[in-house]
């Protein structure tokens, strides 16, 4: 295998995420679907997280081993719990003051958008009493119209809320997928550098297959939506998550460093944790016990079936 073909396969493996961004369309789900899909994200999610800091961890632990033995410099170790714990906090706390700065302020405002049509509603009545009969009634009649005409617009505003919660979502998944693909396009790259050629090709094999189940994860939490999401947002999303894997095949065969390889895997552990957190909460509120913890043992599943492919190819 030549370089331009490790740079091809490179960019199927990146791009096999947009096989499963077209859940994000599907619509007229029930309650039960919606949240069962949700869930079916967050196993993903949680497998993601499991799979980044074992081998964040593993690379991590090894330097420390060998400094504490003598084999290597105490230095090399420091730097590499350093970005091993900085990584984490990076990705979880970079996405704490995101959410905190862009995405509550947008939802506070509809929310007191809609507490105003409510206490509108509430007191729309009282004006009719000093009429006659006639003009009560033409005025009762009034005050349904615009009652039901605020009945839709706090209808609209909470669509709106929850379109907006989604796409946002969405983001931060892909963002955090896309970290967590660039590390494994640095390790492709990194064995194909090494002259493991077969090792490359089937990290090739295994991660496109991963990626697939990855852009489920992206699409979870878009599914059901009332509006199909916008074409041109899941080609965003699809680039976010699926483009750093070619990106870091490129790098990976130029560039050798174990400190990048655990810094981005633990920013994208980070992330991912915060968003399945995230994820979770939502869920609860969408659907029961029961398929919550079903839709994740689903996911569970299929994240490990899927790594399973690399492991029987010997990688």
């Amino acid at each position: 295998m030549d370089y331009w073909q490790l740079i091809l396969l490179g960019l199927i493996a990146g791009f096999t995420i947009f096989l499963g961004l077209p859940l994000a369309v599907l619509q007229n789900l029930s309650a039960k679907k919606k949240g069962f899909l949700n869930a079916f994200a967050i196993g993903i999610l949680v497998f993601l997280i499991i799979d980044v800091f074992s081998h964040a961890w593993e690379s991590a632990e090894t330097a420390a081993s060998d400094a504490f033995a003598g084999k290597s410099p105490i230095g090399d170790a420091i730097f590499d719990l350093l970005a091993m714990f900085g990584g984490i906090a990076i990705g979880l706390l970079g996405l704490l003051w995101y959410e905190s700065k862009y995405m509550k302020k947008p939802i506070k405002q509809q929310q007191h958008q809609q507490q105003q049509l409510s206490s509108k509603s509430s007191t729309a009545g009282g004006e009719s009493i000093l009429s006659d009969n006639g003009s009560r009634i033409a005025a009762g009649g009034a005050e349904l119209s615009e009652h039901q005409q605020q009945q839709q617009q706090q209808q609209q505003l909470w669509q709106q809320q929850q379109e907006v919660t989604a796409y946002r979502v969405a983001m931060m998944i892909a963002v955090g997928i896309g970290v967590h693909n660039f590390s494994e396009g640095l390790a492709i790259g990194q064995s194909y550098v090494t002259g493991a050629t077969g090792l490359a090709i089937l990290l090739i094999i295994g991660f496109g297959a991963h990626n697939t189940t990855e852009g489920f994860g992206i699409a979870g939490p878009l599914a059901g939506l009332i509006k199909k999401p916008r074409v041109r947002f899941l080609i965003l999303v699809g680039l976010v998550g699926g483009s750093p894997t070619f990106i870091g095949t490129i790098l990976g065969s130029l560039w050798n460093s174990p400190i990048a390889y655990i810094l981005f895997l633990s920013i994208a552990g980070g992330a991912l944790v915060y968003v399945s957190l995230l994820m979770y909460n939502s869920g609860r509120r969408q659907t029961t016990n029961n398929i919550l913890m079903l839709g994740i043992f689903v996911g569970l599943c299929a994240g490990f079936i899927t790594d399973l492919m690399v492991s029987l190819g010997g990688a």
